[in-house]
């Protein structure tokens, strides 16, 4: 018996704060010192007008929410491009532009949302359901779109009414509502969309708090306060201006000169001396993404084609991937190169997360056992591995200390670096041995397993192709018992953690420096500064 619509709908919104799930894993590191606070804690009231400068850490692509792959850019849009649904500070999900839950049908194949009424988008334009089936349908269909995937199981979305579209499924999806509280959930002017075209996201124009003012690639983007916005007064800010300042020592050193009021993804190494300067306070956000590194397994001729087999000594031995992690500290590389500020884990979804079981436990270093089975496994020592890895100072000292580590059990690792965009296109060619690679995360673990490490999924660089992965991950995006939910998504996390073609290390903890006369930031577990009701302090 399936539950009614309404209970549905609930079991949708459980937060991650909710059956805390111990995870069982190496020795406990904490996800950041005591005394960094969470955004939400901030209640100060703020007054109305001024700029706010926030420095970001990379340029972000297209601000187009059907084609944008960045998480910078997520960080834009969370402040001009409203969603159906969105997260709260527990990370339950919550009505946004939708003026309620979903409901569902008996057989979870319809879907029916209701929408706020009366609201603009930012050039004035109405919002209704029309507005909103343009957009999920240019979502899904549109050949440049990167949300093709996120809505693969929308098989037609009718307008119902004004105020009410129905989405018509392949299949029940379960995952849909986190899906619409993405950039999937994102809806556009359709006056926008007819004026732009393919060129939506050099001029976006979204329901929001803030509106697209105007933009230098590489350089600011900048935002103005919404004449239009559903909800006006709740913002205070006349402008928030994004520089786009790519060196971490640079970032923390404008943020205590003042030249910034904000900046995001502090580095690790600049944490401390930000929280003790006495203008500047750093707040904690993020851990629903993951980083690690990736072994191909399978991945031949590209991550979306067949698996084949792959002519490397790591590649065709399951022995050696065990004995690679085995030759790891996890703790010990939380501490050297994160100074302990990320969360050990050797799995993908948070450990907090209810729909992670209990019984998922993670091995300690156990260089003995890693001897053995490097000897085992008849491949003359040292093993050759080439690690490939951003070209940037933080992923050259991870990449360095996992060779340093993997040396001791009889592996040669050659570290190789690139742009970040190089190493990516790397991963999906298949052209590499060992990747360093990472996730940002989804609030639904659907998010971070389908597509990264179930067959043929665009994300899975190492190939992977395990019917013992792909069923249940399957099975989980149809049930709605959270509950069953997590029984599947334990036995596709342990599949693949027999398998090894990608290996987690930590689910990254992201740290906001601001100053104390900046109040009223929400800073949730999606890493996303939300800036609708901040100001500076009254």
């Amino acid at each position: 018996m399936r539950p009614s619509p309404k209970v549905v709908a609930a079991l949708v919104t459980l937060p991650l704060a909710l059956a805390a799930c111990g995870g069982g894993g190496t020795s406990s590191t904490p996800a950041a010192p005591s005394s960094i606070a969470s955004a939400s804690a901030d209640h100060r009231p703020v007054k109305s007008g001024g700029t706010l400068n926030i420095a970001l850490n990379a340029d972000p692509d297209a601000l187009d929410p059907s084609s944008s792959t960045t998480l910078v850019g997520r960080e834009v849009f969370a402040n001009m491009c409203e969603k159906l649904y969105d997260i709260d500070a527990s990370s339950a999900l919550v009505p946004q532009l939708a003026a309620a839950m979903p409901e569902l049908s008996g057989d979870g194949r319809e879907v029916t949302i209701k929408l706020r009424e009366g609201v603009k988008f930012n050039d004035g334009t109405p919002f209704d359901a029309a507005a909103v089936k343009k957009s999920l349908d240019r979502h899904r269909t549109w050949e440049k779109s990167a949300r093709a995937a996120d809505l693969a199981a929308v098989s037609e979305v009718t307008v119902v009414d004004p105020a009410t579209v129905k989405l018509t499924l392949k299949q029940a999806f379960t995952p849909l509502t986190a899906q619409l509280a993405d950039r999937a959930g994102m809806i556009m002017s359709p006056k926008a969309l007819e004026s732009e075209g393919d060129n939506f996201g050099a001029n976006p124009v979204c329901v929001g708090p803030f509106a697209f003012a105007g933009r230098t690639s590489g350089s600011q983007i900048t935002l103005e306060k919404a004449a239009d916005y559903y909800d006006a007064a709740k913002v205070k800010l006349d402008k928030l201006v994004y520089k786009i300042i790519v060196d971490p020592n640079v970032r923390a050193a404008n943020l205590k000169s003042g030249d910034v009021h904000v900046a995001d993804q502090l580095a690790t190494n600049t944490v401390k001396g930000v929280q003790d300067d006495p203008n500047l306070s750093v707040v904690a956000g993020g851990g629903l993404g993951y980083y690690g590194f990736q072994i191909n397994i399978g991945n031949v001729k590209g991550s979306t084609e067949k698996p084949g087999e792959v002519d490397t000594p790591l590649g065709k031995s399951p022995q050696l991937r065990e004995a690679f992690e085995l030759s790891l500290d996890r703790d010990a590389i939380n501490k050297a190169v994160y100074n302990g500020l990320h969360e050990v884990d050797c799995f993908p979804v948070p450990v907090d997360s209810p729909y992670r079981p209990k019984d998922l436990t993670c091995p300690k270093r156990d260089l003995a056992k890693a001897k053995q089975l490097v000897q085992a496994s008849g491949v003359p020592t040292p093993v050759p591995v080439t690690l490939a890895t951003p070209n940037d100072a933080v992923n050259q000292r991870l990449a360095q200390v996992i060779q340093s580590m993997a040396k001791e059990a009889g592996f040669n690792v050659t570290v190789q670096t690139a742009e970040f965009v190089s190493v990516l296109e790397q991963g999906k060619a298949g052209t590499f041995d060992v990747l360093l690679s990472g996730w940002s995360g989804r609030v639904d673990p659907d998010g971070n397993l389908t597509n990264l490490v179930t067959t043929q999924g665009s994300n899975n660089y190492a190939g992977m192709s395990d019917p013992g992965i792909d069923e249940p991950v399957s099975q989980a995006a149809a049930e709605t018992d959270p509950a069953k939910r997590a029984e599947l998504y334990g036995a596709a996390m342990k599949k693949a953690a027999e398998l090894r073609g990608v290996v987690y290390l930590y689910h990254n903890k992201y740290y906001l420096g601001t100053h104390k006369t900046v109040a009223g930031i929400q800073y949730f577990q999606d890493g996303l500064p939300r800036f609708v009701t901040a100001g500076f302090a009254a």
